[in-house]
């Protein structure tokens, strides 16, 4: 779910940041230029994680800034396509699920991908699991199970108008929808995992009880198979 990212940038501080060390003016800038920044092909800047390379800073004439060169690395999120991911129910509407990280909220289930025999209550405006008869509300701050089916990254820097006049203009409509820089598309998680227990003894039962407890399905064998 969180990876490192090699990154390589010239740093601006500003004379403000002198009276600090260095290594600590630098980290404060790069978390404030990258962290909650979208990276396309990257992923979700958290902070910085550590600087491998820091260059001596140098002045430019009639700034009083002072720029480092610095090869660093962030802390990025981007989970892999297959991975599980446990969050919380956001909202819902007949188009699916949103999911919540608290961090990120860019989290879609399509209905399609929800479990087989899954509903959507219009007066409730929740999913509905219907399972051996019993309705399995999918409430709002509820924890959801679920795995990354695809990723995508949209584009949101602001496009160039044709020039009018010999002057490019900023074409800041093409934004306007709010499109996500970054979103995943999810499909909810069920439970491969089924553990065997031979023999219902003491022991046998205690195990099937934890493993109950947990939400993971268990057979019970009464002897070795």
């Amino acid at each position: 779910m969180f990876n490192l990212a090699e990154m390589k940038d010239t740093i601006k501080i500003e004379p403000s940041g002198f009276r600090k060390k260095k290594a600590q003016a630098i980290t404060d800038e790069i978390n404030r230029k990258y962290a909650n920044k979208v990276l396309q092909d990257v992923g979700l800047c958290i902070a910085m994680h550590d600087i491998l390379y820091a260059s001596e800073g140098f002045i430019h004439h009639g700034d009083g800034c002072s720029y480092v060169t610095v090869h660093f690395r962030l802390v990025i999120f981007r989970p892999f396509v297959g991975e599980i991911i446990t969050g919380k129910i956001r909202s819902c509407n007949q188009e699916g699920v949103r999911v919540t990280l608290g961090f990120f909220d860019d989290i879609f289930i399509p209905y399609h991908y929800l479990q087989e025999n899954s509903e959507f209550n219009a007066d409730e405006q929740v999913w509905v699991w219907m399972y051996d008869e019993n309705e399995m509300f999918m409430d709002l701050e509820e924890t959801i199970r679920f795995r990354v089916e695809s990723e995508q990254f949209f584009d949101t820097s602001p496009s160039v108008r044709p020039k009018k006049e010999g002057v490019d203009t900023p074409d800041l409509s093409a934004n306007s929808a709010k499109q996500a820089p970054y979103s995943l598309i999810m499909t909810e998680a069920q439970s491969q995992l089924a553990v065997m227990i031979v023999g219902a003894r003491l022991g046998g039962l205690t195990l099937a009880l934890l493993l109950e407890k947990a939400k993971i399905d268990y057979h019970v064998y009464e002897k070795a198979v």
